[in-house]
């Protein structure tokens, strides 16, 4: 997988959770993805200019303030069991767009980040719609798609009581069996790569356990969080588990150059590139 100059900073500072890296540990980590320092540099004057990332008195950069509500739901991985409560299964959450039709571009895909990452498909023109099963209800399933981009004026709701066809409409707009299917096959991986990572040479372990971590994050971040009966409980715990022990792995992998490049270390860098242009406009 070929990684951007911009796709690595913004990975790379979102790695360390509102913290900021110094230039050299990002040039650094260029070199191990065989991407020039003037490439780095040049993506971090964009990002600035863009306003996607913010420079200190020190000169070390971070994600800036505007980016963190999807820098939060990036990381949110780490918590999926506490981001979701039992379905009742009549009850769901709806945003109506239709009055939105004039905003421009970027703010179209705005909108849209925001409600695929929220796990909301279109069942009619104009109406998303999910089920009810995310902590804090309908309220807080709006002030979360706020943050991320819906504009204000989108009506969400709660929808009830279904007729039998809309029903099976509704819970048909996930396919269920390829989100299965995901859920094995990246486990597969995951599980592959960190039986390999300590008989790789220290940088080649280090692009392994960025690029394939960070694929396994893009999976969960964009997964829709489908109660029972909708989708079978307990596949996506069991990737989140793994996961969770490729993150411990990759750190390990990362916790030198770090500590070299005098950068903070919380949690393993992660490529996020192919997460739907998760920090774009």
């Amino acid at each position: 997988m070929e990684l951007s100059p911009k796709s690595l900073v913004l990975d790379l500072l979102s790695s360390v959770r509102g913290r900021a890296m110094p230039v050299r540990a990002l040039v650094g980590a260029g070199a191990l993805f065989e991407i020039s320092a003037e490439s780095i540099r040049v993506a971090l004057v964009r990002l600035l200019q863009h306003g996607t990332i913010e420079r200190n008195d020190r000169g070390q950069y971070r994600i800036a303030a505007a980016a963190e509500p999807v820098q939060r739901h990036v990381v949110s991985w780490t918590r999926i069991e506490e981001r979701v409560v039992p379905w009742r299964g009549k009850n769901w959450v709806a945003v109506h767009t239709a009055g939105l039709a004039g905003s421009d571009r970027t703010q179209s895909r705005r909108r849209t980040r925001a409600l695929r990452f929220l796990g909301l498909r279109e069942i009619d023109a104009h109406l998303w719609i999910r089920p009810d099963n995310l902590k804090g209800g309908v309220d807080s399933v709006r002030s979360q798609l706020q943050a991320l981009g819906l504009e204000p004026r989108a009506p969400v709701f709660g929808l009830t009581d279904f007729d039998a066809a809309f029903e099976t409409q509704a819970r048909a707009l996930w396919d269920t069996a390829a989100l299965l299917l995901g859920y094995a096959r990246m486990r597969a991986s995951l599980e592959d790569s960190a039986e390999r990572l300590g008989l790789l040479d220290p940088g080649d372990a280090m692009v392994e356990s960025f690029l394939l971590g960070g694929q396994a994050i893009r999976q969960l971040v964009l997964d829709p969080l489908l109660p029972e009966p909708i989708l079978p409980a307990g596949e996506l715990t069991k990737l989140v588990d793994t996961m969770r022990h490729y993150d411990r792995l990759g750190r390990d992998r990362w916790r030198a150059f770090m500590t070299a490049h005098q950068a903070p270390h919380l949690h393993a860098p992660r490529s996020l590139q192919a997460a739907d242009g998760a920090f774009a406009a």
